[in-house]
């Protein structure tokens, strides 16, 4: 008869659980977890994009900023105890330092208003703050995540303050980044200051300008974004803590709105000030709207740059040809020798999504309905998508393509030679009519404009050098 094999015993432990209760009964959760019940049932609820909340840290750093301002706003209030506030005070402190990231399961797509963002916060740190009083995960009688965690709170105004401050902590690694960019075209404008080249209009020839003037409009244009960038921060330093669940402060102490405030100001180093109408400001999105624009803008921008250098680099033969970009892999499985400007592509497409999440943000704004605006979290996603995009895409774009440009400068010599364009500087000296004529002769009979203008000496040899002089041509004489 055959032998039945004896099964194995697991050297793992058997996972062990604590029972938690909510209205809507008990659930089993894992002893090792520092969330609760109501993070569970969000965990079963949303199975959306696979994108949990800990993918974005700044949410997590700023619901932990939001939730300590509130903890001392209470204490100062007298509603909070200070033995709880000192261990809600070091719980808070060491998630803005990054522990227990991986605690924030909940996927960012989420109904409920963000409601299971808050509790997830509200949860982790009451237990973080139990274990530091000496007490089990789960001991609610000693700390709670609502009575406690939560004082004088709503998600509604929860929430969105931490929306605010986590676009803030995004926008400055952004800023940061953008400044790089700029700073590597300004180098490269620096590098190619003396090569004279075509500038076009409509695809066309213009007048000539510098390879230099080129990149050093690239990192103008780009800073001008940073400036919106910083502008726009104004608007997110309004917060509207204290409002609780509609704005009307419901729960909430006399004094606390305006002393959660001032805390969150000097923890977070930022000009954090009192919404001046918290019915209006819990249900209004107008800084996410307006934010996600200022990266529409520089989204808009950057595309265009990388646009423009796709086609400068266009060739090698058979195309512009100004400019080489840095070869970063083979561009064709079919094609030898083919290598494509990848990097800007990708770049592009970057762009192009930033840009179609504005739509969603604008949607997303418009759907709120009378006290509050549900949404919001998909407006989070977009907005820390976009960060995070524009961050990872910038650093590439600087690193793998900007600062390892050269210029191509016998291609763009022969195009100043060859260009009809070349005809504008001669205006002030001959004359529109003559410039036309000659410009016309010059397509005609493929002979040079400056050939066919010395033939009839309309003006003298020096003249001439003159206004055609590199320095004349792209008004770096003046």
């Amino acid at each position: 008869m055959p032998t039945t094999a004896k099964k194995k015993k697991s050297s793992k432990p058997a996972p062990s659980f604590r029972t938690e209760h909510d209205l809507l009964g008990k659930m089993p959760i894992p002893t090792s977890a520092y969330y609760g019940i109501q993070t569970a049932r969000a965990i079963d609820n949303f199975k959306v994009s696979g994108v949990p909340v800990s993918h974005y840290p700044d949410i997590i750093v700023a619901f932990a900023m939001v939730k300590l301002a509130a903890a001392r706003a209470n204490h100062d209030c007298r509603a909070l105890d200070a033995r709880r506030l000192r261990a809600i005070e070091k719980a808070c402190k060491e998630i803005i330092e990054g522990k227990l990231h991986e605690q924030f399961p909940v996927d960012i797509f989420q109904g409920g208003a963000g409601t299971s963002t808050n509790m997830n916060a509200n949860e982790v740190i009451a237990n973080l703050a139990l274990e530091h009083l000496g007490y089990a995960r789960g001991a609610y009688d000693r700390l709670d995540p609502h009575d406690h965690v939560n004082l004088s709170q709503s998600t509604n105004d929860a929430y969105p303050t931490a929306l605010h401050v986590a676009t803030l902590l995004g926008n400055a690694r952004l800023i940061a980044v953008m400044v790089e960019l700029a700073d590597a075209f300004k180098r490269k404008g620096k590098e190619f200051r003396s090569i004279v080249k075509m500038g076009r209009t409509q695809l066309q020839d213009a007048v000539p300008m510098t390879l230099g003037q080129e990149f050093n409009a690239w990192a103008a244009s780009i800073l001008d974004e940073v400036a919106a960038l910083r502008a726009v921060e104004h608007f997110l330093c309004d917060a509207n803590m204290g409002g609780t669940a509609i704005g009307t402060g419901l729960n909430a102490p006399k004094g606390y709105a305006a002393r959660c405030a001032r805390h969150l100001a000097r923890i977070t180093g930022k000009p954090i000030a009192l919404a001046p109408d918290l019915i209006e400001a819990t249900q209004d999105t107008q800084a996410f709207v307006l934010y996600h624009a200022a990266m529409r803008s520089l989204c808009i921008k950057l595309s265009k740059v990388c646009n423009d250098l796709r086609l400068l680099s266009s060739g090698p033969r058979a195309g512009l040809g100004e400019i080489n970009l840095p070869a970063m892999q083979p561009g064709s499985s079919i094609m030898p020798g083919k290598v494509n400007p990848v990097i800007p592509e990708v770049v592009n497409q970057v762009c192009f999504k930033i840009i179609g999440n504005d739509a969603c943000v604008g949607m997303a704004a418009e759907a709120g309905q009378l006290q509050l605006n549900v949404m919001e979290p998909v407006i989070a996603q977009c907005i820390f998508e976009g960060q995070t995009l524009l961050c990872n895409a910038g650093r590439t774009l600087r690193t793998l393509c900007i600062d390892g440009i050269t210029a191509n400068k016998d291609a763009c010599r022969n195009f100043v030679e060859r260009s009809i364009g070349i005809v504008t500087a001669l205006n002030p000296l001959i004359g529109y009519e003559r410039a036309t004529e000659i410009a016309a002769e010059a397509l005609a009979s493929g002979r040079g404009v400056v050939e066919l203008v010395r033939e009839r000496k309309w003006v003298t040899d020096k003249q001439l050098r003159d206004a055609l002089s590199p320095a004349n041509l792209t008004g770096t004489a003046r």
